[in-house]
């Protein structure tokens, strides 16, 4: 969604397309841009990326908040995605064996040998192609992995991204969340200016003091949504 578009819906929701507000485009961009700041600390969406493996990466550059979990590109048997070499599941063909000679039970304990093989074999591949221990230096944008034995070539870092700008904000969720944000600041950016002077004896009064109101409870109640539904799981800076 464009820096604009949340301009023009923050228009809307407060003029209707027929009044005109004192603040100009520029202090709109503004209050969006500090809705983004406020909202970026519980964004959890996570983004992945595949580098060398190294003992010490460098993060110097990198614009995130914190580093999630690293994985492996491939565990130690290997790459694990299926393919025309790999042989067939032996407890399939076992299943055809038995039918095949009436009902035999000729070989079963080599079969079922094989197939409990097979299963531990593919527990390791899960096992060991799991997330890697690590440790990030924040103050020297370092991430230091630890790996025993049979280091892999390349590791798969999953991390939460900052952003610069909404406009980097792809997801639904989070652009409404920033909108109504947006939408509350504004109302108490204009309440405290619509109510810095008070008329007396006059035919009509500004609503400020409603807006000012309106936008505080409003910001009250996103805050409070943002800190219940929050990730514990993922630090907060």
């Amino acid at each position: 969604m464009q820096l604009k578009n949340y301009i023009e819906e923050i228009k809307l929701e407060l003029t209707g397309g027929v009044l005109e507000l004192e603040i100009t485009d520029n202090t709109l961009a503004s209050i969006v841009n500090r809705a983004l700041r406020e909202v970026q600390r519980y964004i959890d969406i996570p983004k992945l990326i595949t580098v060398p493996y190294a003992e010490c990466i460098d993060l110097t550059g990198w614009k995130h908040s914190s580093i999630v979990k690293v994985y492996r590109t491939e565990g130690y048997t290997g790459n694990t995605n299926m393919n025309t070499d790999i042989p067939n599941d032996p407890m399939y063909m076992q299943q055809w064996m038995i039918y095949s000679n009436g009902g035999s039970m000729y070989n079963l304990d080599n079969y079922v040998m094989n197939y409990l093989s097979y299963n531990t074999m593919l527990q390791m591949r899960n096992t060991l192609s799991t997330d890697m221990a690590f440790k990030e230096d924040k103050l020297g944008n370092k991430l230091y992995i630890n790996c025993a034995y049979d280091a892999p070539k390349q590791i798969t870092i999953e991390y939460i991204p900052v952003y610069d700008s909404v406009e980097e904000i792809e997801d639904d969720y989070w652009t409404d969340v920033i909108q109504k944000l947006s939408v509350a600041l504004t109302k108490v950016t204009l309440g405290r200016i619509r109510s810095k002077f008070t008329q007396s004896n006059s035919l009509w009064t500004l609503d400020g003091e409603t807006l000012l109101n309106e936008g505080n409870t409003e910001l009250q109640e996103i805050r409070a949504s943002l800190k219940d539904n929050m990730t514990f799981m993922y630090p907060i800076d």
